[in-house]
């Protein structure tokens, strides 16, 4: 059974990916291993041959840590994955929400656990971004078993919103520098940068109202008690198709299956890609023969097509990539980010 912990503050989930339809299938392989992974790595004694080789996991439970706040684009893929192990593993999965800090309280929280593989985590972008904005979030201090996702970014407003347009919303921005507000996951999220990006681009000004993270955040424009939130297709596509919300533009280069007829704000003449992703992460020093089990359990329970349309259904979109291409991806995001932080 999926059981949860809640523990308090805030949420991110965001990046600058350009997701391609052809990535789908492959994200439910990595969400799968992850999950086994930390299993394999978590009972075992490391000195043990056993441990190296993976072959007495799982004996116990795994939690499963998200460092963004329940309902959410990354907490929803934490209880897919959670949900399939349990399946494919015979024991539970618990899954921690440990919001806060951009992030960085729950990212820090999985850093400094032992590398058992019964402590993993599903993180963020953040992960590669949080080091360039004065957070001691590097990394070098996970052991990345594979990419699980990517999420398209969005722009969207309440369903009774006067604005029926992305350029009708940019009109009003002109027309009154500052007076338009935009929900976003919370200070040095992607999602926030997201909305600076478009208004830099477009030439016009929003006011930022941060929240503790991506869901607190579209449930603010639901109830109208902003103008608009920038947030990941997860959790703007949901309400957009029971007409809480109305997404005015996707931010990637091509459009989203899962907004049939919404345009890409490049398709509007506004050239903001701008996306997440999610990885799943141990702490650094998982022993080889547990993190090689943790990626082929990850890529066997992720390739049914069950936890490929849970996937789907949200919003997000498969895509895979090994623990050895994440651990490649994640640094060059890092050092892309530090190349941004320096011309700043």
């Amino acid at each position: 059974m999926l059981q949860t912990v809640q523990h308090n503050p805030i949420l991110e989930a965001c990046v600058r990916i350009s997701p391609s339809r052809s990535s789908h299938r492959a994200l439910g392989v990595v969400a799968a291993a992850t999950l086994v992974a930390g299993v394999a790595a978590g009972c075992a004694d490391r000195s043990s041959g056993g441990a190296e080789s993976g072959e007495d996991f799982p004996t116990g439970n795994i939690t499963l840590l998200t460092p963004t706040a329940a309902g959410g684009a990354t907490d929803l893929t934490a209880r897919t994955l959670g949900r399939q192990m349990e399946e494919s593993l015979g024991v539970s999965v618990i899954v921690e929400n440990r919001p806060g800090g951009a992030g960085s309280i729950g990212m820090q929280y999985l850093a400094d656990q032992d590398p058992d593989g019964y402590t993993i985590g599903v993180l963020p972008v953040e992960v590669s971004l949080l080091g360039h904005q004065g957070y001691s979030i590097d990394p070098a201090s996970y052991d990345f078993l594979g990419q699980v996702n990517s999420q398209p970014g969005t722009i969207a407003v309440p369903a009774n919103s006067p604005y029926q347009t992305l350029d009708d919303l940019l009109a009003a921005a002109q027309a009154d520098p500052g007076g338009i507000t935009v929900s976003n996951a919370g200070p040095g999220s992607i999602w926030e940068a997201g909305a600076v990006e478009l208004g830099r681009v477009a030439g016009v000004e929003f006011t930022g109202v941060p929240f503790d993270g991506g869901a607190p955040a579209v449930t603010a424009a639901v109830g109208s008690q902003v103008d608009a939130v920038v947030a990941g297709i997860g959790e703007t596509a949901p309400a957009h198709a029971d007409g809480r919300l109305r997404v005015l533009a996707v931010f990637t280069e091509e459009p989203a299956p899962a907004l049939p007829g919404v345009p890409t704000a490049t398709e509007l003449g506004q050239d903001v890609v701008i996306g997440s992703w999610a990885v799943i992460a141990a702490p650094t020093g998982l022993p080889d023969g547990v993190a090689t089990r943790i990626e082929d359990a990850i890529e066997s329970a992720s390739a049914t097509d069950e936890y490929i349309d849970l996937i789907e259904s949200g919003g997000n979109l498969p895509l895979y990539r090994s623990a050895d291409e994440t651990t490649t991806f994640v640094g060059s995001e890092s050092d892309r980010f530090a190349d941004l932080a320096a011309q700043e």
